[in-house]
């Protein structure tokens, strides 16, 4: 989905903007809420992006932050109008992290490190089935199933014909030896994951076991970069009940450091491609 069109994006631009004008008015959003007689958490959220905008709700904000130019108010109620479309997930019904799919969908570039799971863009369908069911053992096969069919249509951002997604994963050794499914489906998950790797816009680098400590093992995280500068770098952590956001350039920056380590204690993408392989091999036997 372009980015023009993306609502999650479109959400989360909105949302600096209106930051950005509370701030020039130099208003708190506690003083903004009781003008409006609203809760200050609803101010956050419009502001970060988490929470749909309404046309009223800029309307009503740009009253408060005193905003005389028409084209501003307009372009910002276009912007709240964008931003209640819906994106290709809405068809999939409730999808937890849907925050998620909407910036992964107008990333330009994406870098993960993950250390139990293949990266769910690498997945095979086998493989997605299986991990899926085994972390969610109380869902059903519509359900599973839901899940895997979201799964393979992110995969799509691998192959845009328009600009395919640049992506760099670091995984643990570990990955690559836990048995999801069945042997057969793990060796064809790292023959895939080999495949994959040769492309020119993918690189994968394996983590081994002889590295010891390293800075990843406080747990896996996305950094999400985009094309639009007006769009700040986000730091993705997963969760079981909510997941976390991290946008401040220091969090950012923090994160951005501990995966160029992460790199650096890696096998080379060469080196790794035929680690991969090595393994895959042992499982086909």
């Amino acid at each position: 989905m372009a980015s023009n069109v993306n609502p999650t994006v479109r959400r989360r631009r909105l949302g600096q903007e209106l930051r950005r004008l509370r701030e020039l008015k130099g208003m708190t959003a506690e003083e903004v809420a009781e003008r409006l007689l609203v809760s200050q958490s609803k101010i956050s959220r419009l502001e970060n992006g988490r929470r749909s905008i309404s046309q009223r709700d800029v309307r009503d904000l740009c009253g408060v932050y005193e905003v005389e130019d028409h084209r501003v108010v307009d372009s910002l109620m276009q912007m709240a109008k964008d931003s209640r479309q819906q994106g290709w997930w809405h068809a999939f019904g409730d999808i937890p992290y849907s925050v998620y799919i909407g910036l992964e969908t107008d990333a330009a570039s994406l870098r993960v490190y993950e250390s139990l799971i293949v990266p769910g863009l690498l997945q095979t369908r086998d493989y997605a089935e299986a991990v899926i069911s085994g972390m969610w053992p109380e869902a059903t096969p519509a359900e599973v199933e839901k899940r895997i069919q979201v799964r393979l249509k992110r995969q799509d951002r691998l192959s845009d014909p328009d600009g395919p997604l640049r992506f760099w994963a670091v995984i643990d050794e570990a990955l690559l030896r836990r048995v999801v499914g069945t042997e057969r489906i793990m060796a064809d998950q790292l023959e895939h994951l080999a495949q994959l790797s040769a492309q020119p816009h993918v690189t994968l680098q394996v983590l081994p076991y002889s590295v010891g400590a390293h800075p990843g093992m406080y747990g896996k995280f996305a950094i999400l970069e985009f094309a639009d500068a007006l769009d700040a770098s986000v730091v993705y952590l997963e969760g079981v009940t909510s997941d976390l956001y991290l946008e401040k350039a220091n969090d950012v920056q923090s994160y951005t450091v501990m995966y160029e380590h992460l790199r650096a204690k890696a096998l080379s993408a060469e080196q790794s491609r035929e680690f991969i392989l090595q393994v895959a091999a042992e499982y086909a036997r």
